[in-house]
């Protein structure tokens, strides 16, 4: 029999933010008889999903031992390995991927997501990302935001493809939503309105403040609970002591099990200026949570506003204020939106986008002259 085709998957981090639980989503779902991932990673800090991946097989591997520079060491992972496949998760290691690719033989296929716009990227990566970037073979984007702010020269390969998540599995833990709201401390008669989100400039925490100081001062029975972490944790705080929010804005930084702390929400939102495609909501359309966020990124491709979500115009605090009042005033509202969300949930099934990768894969590597002993069986 043949040899499955093996991929490495290449990114700066495996903690716990929206690209890598995709990362491990895509895995979960992948046919193992036709490829064998290996996953490397940058950051030794960021490894909360790292025994999930060695629990299914894949090795994982750091690139950051203190001795070797990563991108040397990605280079020799990649020449070791003899990889038919790389796939980069993030710019600045794809960036380098590209690069190291250039002399290895045989040379591995190069794939790319794009999950987050190039707004947020600071010059030099930007800069790497953009004279790297006509290097792959094959390109996606998560959302059609993602892919319209690459430069426009740059886009002949790259491919809309909303990406997912195991809907069947979070969809299970609807029945923990008692246990979930007893762990955070609240009663059945708080409206608890959730964001899963870290603490970075484009995820807009102050507005989201704001508006729960707005709200919470009006309704006692509404309360807001923040799952995270990030660099602006300090200054989130200090904004939150400031509005004398106290325990109607709880802080609960990072959760191992945000999932199962999701299931307490009756509300799910976000305040975000620049998304790609939020993992954390389409965990919440799983659990058939109402959702208000705002039209940024690959939001509006899933969302039919009012129909089965609210969209409200980024940066505007009494935009996002009045959607969430009229969900968490009415009892009747959040039944109708919950069932639109757990309807629309398969938009966002991990199997579905992980086939089609793998589709690519099977096609790029058929083609490919210099490819090694793979199975390119197609669906």
């Amino acid at each position: 029999m043949e040899q499955p085709a093996t991929v490495l998957i290449a990114a700066r981090g495996l903690g716990l933010g929206g690209m890598e639980r995709l990362i491990t989503a895509h895995i979960h779902a992948a046919d193992r008889s036709r490829f064998r991932y290996s996953v490397a990673y940058v950051n030794a800090e960021k490894d909360d999903l790292v025994p999930e991946l060695e629990a299914l097989g894949v090795e994982v591997h750091l690139l950051s031992d203190g001795l070797t520079p990563w991108p040397i060491a990605l280079r020799q992972l990649m020449k070791r390995g003899c990889y038919d496949v790389v796939h980069g998760h993030s710019p600045l290691v794809a960036s380098a991927a590209r690069i190291a690719a250039q002399s290895i033989r045989p040379k591995p296929l190069l794939f790319y997501t794009e999950h987050n716009s190039w707004d947020p990227y600071r010059l030099p990566t930007r800069w790497l990302n953009r004279m790297t970037y006509p290097l792959d073979d094959s390109q996606f984007a998560v959302s059609r935001a993602a892919k319209d702010s690459v430069p426009q020269h740059l886009r002949v390969k790259l491919n809309v493809l909303n990406h997912g998540i195991n809907v069947e599995s979070v969809r299970l833990r609807r029945v923990e939503r008692a246990s979930a709201r007893e762990r955070m401390g609240f009663a059945e008669t708080d409206v608890v309105v959730g964001t899963v989100a870290n603490f970075r400039p484009e995820k807009n925490y102050e507005g989201l403040l704001r508006v729960a100081q707005q709200m919470t001062s009006v309704d006692p029975h509404v309360r807001f609970v923040s799952i995270g972490q990030g660099p602006l944790a300090d200054d989130i705080g200090a904004t939150h002591r400031q509005l004398g929010l106290g325990d109607r804005f709880m802080i609960m930084g990072a959760q191992p099990d945000a999932i199962g702390l999701m299931a307490g929400f009756d509300v799910f939102t976000l305040a975000s200026h620049v998304e790609g495609l939020p993992v954390a909501f389409m965990e919440a359309r799983a659990l058939g949570i109402p959702v208000v966020v705002t039209a940024v990124g690959g939001l509006p491709d899933l969302i039919t506003d009012i129909e089965d979500g609210f969209l409200v115009p980024p940066g505007s605090d009494d935009a996002l204020a009045e959607a969430l009042r009229i969900v968490t005033t009415s009892g009747a509202e959040r039944q109708r939106l919950s069932i639109a969300s757990a309807i629309r949930a398969h938009d966002c099934n991990a199997s579905r986008a992980t086939s089609i990768i793998e589709t690519h894969y099977s096609e790029a590597l058929a083609n490919n002259q210099g490819g090694h002993n793979v199975d390119t069986r197609m669906d």
